[in-house]
């Protein structure tokens, strides 16, 4: 057994217990994908990365994921929890600001913002489309949406890291009520061969400008506390309708309140069109891992 560093994450979160947990293991050489899915499967966290030193020219580490069924090639909590992970063992230095991760999905920057408890990571996300704009009434969508007051964007589905139908609910406080069908998410989800249906709606009054659910149906049945890839698909959503909420092609978003969190991820869309995706990140467990 060799000893590796080893680190459990609250991501996008603001204190500890509000975002969505994370493994991270650092020293990953020798690890073959077999051990990796093993370890992920022990951990039971949505996601674990694993950390290798830097192959790509110009990237600062290299990195794989895994959740506890499979491989994943992108992520957006995961890629920013892992930047926060190799700042704090200081594998890696931003250089001017900006770490790169080598991965499945490309080389991808992370831009670093102030240091400590109040650092902020954001990653620029691979480029999502529009796979296709659906109707309400749509067959494949129907029972997934039963009962459901809509906003005013159709339902789409974007494909991007991960594919997700994006729907629109009326307002907040229906989003928040909402209590989804999961047999029907997850016909919908293995018929089209997408995660689930991301639910979002525009705030007023509040400090963030969207509030957003995500139905995973795609294996476990469960709700996302929070996603930085989902998110991401959102935006590119919005942006492709120019509605985008907030001021300066940046916005706010909270999630995660209905399954016990309280999560905060940023969203800024720069002039190239690209999503970045990010928050703050707490370290909860630090020690190392025998393996």
């Amino acid at each position: 057994m060799t000893s590796r560093r080893f680190l459990q994450l609250d991501v996008f979160s603001p204190y500890p217990g509000a975002g969505n947990p994370l493994a991270v293991v650092l020293d990953a050489e020798g690890l073959d994908e077999a051990a990796m899915q093993a370890i992920a499967r022990w951990t039971r966290l949505p996601e674990t990365t694993f950390v290798f030193a830097p192959e790509a020219p110009g990237s600062s580490y290299r990195l794989r994921m895994f959740s506890p069924q499979k491989e994943v090639p992108f992520a957006g909590h995961p890629s920013v929890g892992t930047a926060h992970a190799v700042l704090e063992e200081a594998v890696a230095a931003p250089v001017d600001g900006v770490l790169v991760q080598d991965g499945i999905a490309g080389t991808l920057p992370l831009q670093v913002d102030g240091t400590g408890a109040a650092r902020t990571i954001a990653i620029r996300t691979p480029r999502a489309s529009v796979a296709e704009v659906a109707q309400p009434d749509d067959p494949r969508l129907q029972a997934a949406l039963a009962g459901w007051s809509l906003g005013a964007l159709p339902p789409a589905r974007m494909a991007g890291g991960r594919s997700w139908w994006v729907v629109e609910l009326r307002d907040e406080a229906t989003l928040r009520a909402l209590r989804p069908d999961w047999d029907a998410i997850a016909a919908l989800a293995e018929s089209t061969d997408s995660m689930g249906v991301f639910a979002y709606a525009r705030s007023t009054g509040a400090s963030w400008d969207l509030a957003v659910r995500a139905f995973v149906g795609n294996g476990r049945r469960f709700e996302d506390a929070a996603s930085g890839a989902a998110n991401a698909v959102l935006a590119a959503w919005l942006d492709s309708r120019d509605a985008l909420p907030g001021a300066g092609r940046r916005y706010l978003v909270s999630q995660g309140r209905e399954v016990g969190h309280d999560a905060r991820l940023s969203l800024h869309i720069d002039a190239n069109g690209d999503v970045w995706s990010g928050g703050q990140v707490q370290t909860v467990i630090r020690g190392t891992l025998d393996w």
